[in-house]
């Protein structure tokens, strides 16, 4: 047995896992924000280089709190604590001060066993976290290309974006970059449907995507919101350009075998956590969120 099944098995039988309320954002989404011109851009450098343009996406809070893709008001402090723990160990790896120091490490696939465990929550509210640190920026990929949720959200489903990168190569990686209202936070849709998306996500193109994605900003952590690991085959091929890996359980529902698949289909080298998500209960006070950071080395 693995180290990070061992940890796996005693985090999962020591305490209740991370509230997100239900599970809706991985099976309903609805479209929370609104895309338009901005007129502001970026330094000199950030332009010259990805060639971003003035889109912009406003996210609009409350709807997102309604649609219980936010917790409460009067839990929002509590939430907010719980993915500053969950944030910290995965920014110090980033910064290639941790116990992994690959090229890559920048690049954090959020991920789960199967549908419906709260990835896409935690992916985004993880983002928006991240997305608070002075020293950093965050880039959020929609990369779910068969079922594309975080796109969706944010009414995006139309806009140019990774699957639209992989087939053209002439198409620059900024022009599918969208600013976003909150400081230091910009996404990436999943963009058009494609019945080849696994051989694209496996193809060089890719590669040379991620790897621009990593090294043009050092300081910026790119989050990539990858479809289920048990469901289709695109997010194994899509961990094996990651550098850090974030597996989502919900501890109420996820069958103890598909973790474990899970776990098994993943890199043992990478840098992977796991994070505890509890749906269904509520948000309350008196529920914390589990959160492990293992690997073999």
């Amino acid at each position: 047995m693995s180290k990070i099944q061992e940890a796996l098995k005693k985090l999962q039988s020591s305490t209740p896992g991370l509230d997100t309320g239900s599970a809706k954002s991985d099976s309903d989404p609805v479209p929370l924000a609104r895309v338009t011109r901005s007129g502001a851009r970026d330094s000199a450098a950030e332009t010259a280089t990805v060639l971003e343009d003035d889109r912009l996406v406003e996210i609009d809070y409350g709807a997102l709190r309604s649609a219980g893709l936010l917790a409460p008001v009067d839990q929002q402090r509590h939430l907010a604590d719980q993915y500053r723990i969950i944030k910290r160990p995965l920014l110090v790896n980033a910064s290639a001060r941790g116990d992994y120091q690959a090229d890559d490490v920048n690049l954090i696939m959020i991920a789960s066993p199967l549908p419906g465990d709260g990835k896409t929550f935690n992916c985004l509210n993880l983002a928006l976290s991240m997305a608070t640190e002075r020293d950093r920026s965050v880039l959020l990929v929609d990369a779910d290309v068969a079922k594309p949720h975080i796109s969706s959200i944010f009414g995006l489903e139309d806009e140019p974006g990774l699957i639209d990168l992989l087939l053209d190569e002439d198409l620059e990686v900024g022009k599918t970059l969208l600013k976003t209202n909150v400081s230091g936070l910009r996404i990436m849709p999943a963009g058009r449907r494609h019945e080849h998306a696994t051989e694209l996500l496996a193809s060089r193109r890719m590669a040379s995507i991620a790897a621009t994605l990593s090294k043009t900003f050092p300081d910026r952590v790119v989050i990539f919101d990858s479809p289920p690991l048990l469901a289709t085959s695109e997010a194994r091929v899509l961990a094996s350009l990651m550098g850090q890996i974030v597996l989502v359980v919900c501890s109420a529902r996820t069958p103890q075998d598909a973790v474990m698949e899970a776990v098994e289909s993943l890199d043992q080298d990478k840098a992977v956590s796991v994070v505890f998500n509890q749906s269904g209960s509520g948000f309350g006070t008196d529920q914390y969120g589990a959160y492990g950071s293992y690997g073999s080395h």
